[in-house]
Order: C-alpha cells, then sequence, then structure tokens
C-alpha cells in the first residue's frame, strides 16, 4: 500500500476541515492563546492573589493547545487519541472547577479560564470540548 495520496484523498481531507472543523480549530487557537497569555501574565504579576486559579488557567491553556495540534493531526497516528483524551479532560474539567466555583468559591479567589463554566469566555469552554467530541466521532478515521 502506497503512502502517496491521490488527487480523491486530498479532496476528501480538504472537506473534513470545512465547515464546523474549521470553526473548532479556530476556536480552540484562539482560546488556547487567551487562556495562556492570561495565565502567564497573572502567574507573573499576581500569583499570590489567587495561585489555584492561575495555575488552572494555565493548564487549560496547555489543555487547548494540545487539543488544537491534535485536532489539526487528528487522521495520523497517535493524534487522534490525543484529540480525544484532550477533548474529554477539558470537559471534565470546565465540569469539575465549574461546580467547586460555584459550590466553594474560596478555594479560587479569581476566576480561572474554566470558573463558572467559562462564563468569563461567554461559555465557549463548557460548548466547545462537547461539539468537538461529537465532531470526532462523527467523522471517519484516515490514514
Amino acid at each position: 500500500m502506497s503512502n502517496v495520496r491521490t488527487s480523491a484523498e486530498t479532496e476528501q481531507r480538504s472537506e473534513k476541515m470545512s465547515g464546523l472543523g474549521r470553526v473548532l480549530i479556530t476556536v480552540y487557537i484562539i482560546l488556547a492563546m487567551a487562556a495562556t497569555f492570561r495565565s502567564v501574565y497573572q502567574i507573573m504579576t499576581k500569583f499570590d492573589e489567587a495561585p489555584l486559579a492561575y495555575i488552572l488557567s494555565a493548564v487549560s491553556g496547555v489543555v487547548y493547545i494540545v487539543a488544537t495540534i491534535a485536532l489539526i493531526r487528528r487522521g495520523r497516528g497517535i493524534w487522534r487519541p490525543i484529540a480525544w483524551a484532550a477533548l474529554l479532560f477539558e470537559l471534565v474539567g470546565v465540569l469539575v472547577v465549574g461546580t467547586l466555583s460555584i459550590t466553594m468559591p474560596q478555594l479560587f479567589g479569581h476566576p480561572s479560564v474554566w470558573s463558572f463554566y467559562g462564563q468569563g469566555y461567554g461559555f465557549i469552554p463548557l460548548v466547545l470540548p462537547v461539539l468537538g467530541l461529537i465532531w470526532l466521532s462523527k467523522e471517519k478515521q484516515t490514514l
């Protein structure tokens, strides 16, 4: 079996990157940059005010970076399982941190990206992994 892609395979791959896939990846890129830069600034300038919240924001930034790369490369080797793991981790993180920020707000000091289910980011952190998981589940894996 040849590793050379035919024009039909290339066209099929391009179609997969249209629509929802392009929007998801674009939003992930924006969220990755926003969460990462925000957390770096907060850790450098006021870490002592809310260390847990700022560490959680940094973790979310790293997860968004990994998810972005994995979604872009999802059809190659190990990247598809990494995409699944990153999106599931993100969803669990948003649900756990969101719930704790409501039930035990004293833990945080300041909001993190995932606090109140991503309210500070228009609830995008809550919706995005759900849409990503749906997209991955409906897409056929390519080799």
